[in-house]
């Protein structure tokens, strides 16, 4: 396979891999499983499989993790990824694993609003690049808006036998056990955690200069362990519920932490390296088709037509900013390549007129010669 097939069939393992993380996450918390320890487990597997790989890998080429660096890692660590996560988990708690799936493509465009706040992007609203971004933002609130308060009705799975009994609900609202306040609420939670996460990616630039890819993300997922660990404890005294079992509990810590948390990363970073960071993005809305045919064939679960309607405004929002984007950057690239000319063409009228100058300055040299004979 080349890299172009390598890539393409990269991006949806990546996408399979996110889907099954909505399904057995969900599956998990149905079945009582405490959000914010199951967070904990997660992030301390991902822990264990990535400072092995982060000492055979970078013990030679990595640069000093100076106590200033170590700092900044624990503050994005602890809104970046354990708030994130446990808001993700908190609000998946209330939600469906389809819906969670559908704002996945939120954030993306919440990371363009911040890159623009922090002056990292432009958004010319006379240009049309512009208003097509705008457009991108507004479908993605409508979207939002819809899958918050509206249901419809239910498209029901083909499949009526749940692999899981106790699985992921597939009633209105997250549930016959929710009422549409925790619905609306899991919507809330769920937003909160892709502005985190938006910002998170954000601020990512700078210190990944100060260290690496894998240095930075081994640090980081290490110190929200910890961080994690503190929360669950908190909210969490009795130890009896610590205790994991042979269950889908303990596959979908496995499943989130050692696959989604720390292969996944190393496949878009690859991704990212090969065909670039829009590439990556435009997958995005994979998660939620893939999460939908595995939690309603093999789950069981139905599908609102509020969720339908939400995810596709959602992706039509996604790729209208995605699609601003690349005209601003193709007109900016046009701009150049048209400008270059120009700039030949001025220095080869300076390079003439300079000859010019030197031969009119030879002509007047040599008169002034022969008047003085």
């Amino acid at each position: 396979m080349g890299n172009g097939a390598k890539a393409y069939a990269a991006v949806v393992l990546i996408r399979l891999m996110y889907s099954g993380m909505h399904v057995l996450s969900k599956v998990a918390l149905d079945q009582g499983m405490n959000p914010l320890v199951f967070m904990f487990y997660r992030l301390a597997s991902a822990t264990l499989v990535l400072i092995p790989a982060a000492f055979v890998l970078e013990r030679r080429k990595a640069k000093l993790v100076t106590l200033k660096v170590a700092g900044k890692m624990f503050i994005h660590a602890l809104y970046g990824v354990t708030a994130c996560g446990d808001l993700f988990n908190l609000g998946l708690r209330y939600t469906s694993a389809s819906s969670s799936s559908a704002l996945y493509n939120v954030q993306p465009v919440v990371t363009f609003i911040l890159a623009v706040m922090f002056g990292m992007e432009s958004l010319k609203l006379k240009k049309f690049h512009g208003k097509v971004k705008i457009a991108g933002i507004l479908l993605c609130i409508a979207g939002v808006t819809v899958l918050a308060l509206y249901d419809g009705p239910m498209l029901e799975s083909f499949n009526h036998h749940r692999l899981f009994q106790d699985g992921s609900s597939s009633s209105p609202g997250g549930g016959a056990q929710y009422s549409k306040k925790q619905w609306a609420l899991g919507i809330f939670l769920m937003i909160l955690y892709n502005v985190l996460a938006g910002l998170w990616t954000v601020l990512q630039g700078p210190l990944i200069e100060e260290t690496s890819e894998l240095m930075n993300t081994t640090v980081q997922i290490s110190f929200a362990s910890v961080q994690a660990f503190v929360v669950a404890v908190a909210s969490e005294r009795d130890f009896s519920k610590w205790k994991l079992g042979w269950d889908v509990s303990l596959v979908a810590i496995i499943y989130s932490g050692v696959i989604v948390t720390a292969l996944s990363y190393y496949m878009q970073f690859w991704t990212i390296a090969k065909r670039g960071p829009v590439f990556l993005t435009m997958s995005m809305p994979l998660t939620m088709i893939f999460t939908i045919i595995i939690s309603s064939f093999i789950l069981g679960d139905a599908v609102s037509l509020g969720s339908i309607v939400a995810g596709v405004l959602l992706i039509g929002g996604l790729y209208n900013v995605l699609w601003g984007k690349n005209i601003e950057e193709k007109n900016g690239a046009n701009k150049i390549s048209s400008e270059e000319p120009n700039l030949e063409l001025q220095d080869k009228e300076a390079q003439v007129a300079t000859k010019a100058k030197r031969l009119s300055m030879l002509w007047y040299d040599h008169r002034m010669a022969r008047k003085a004979r």
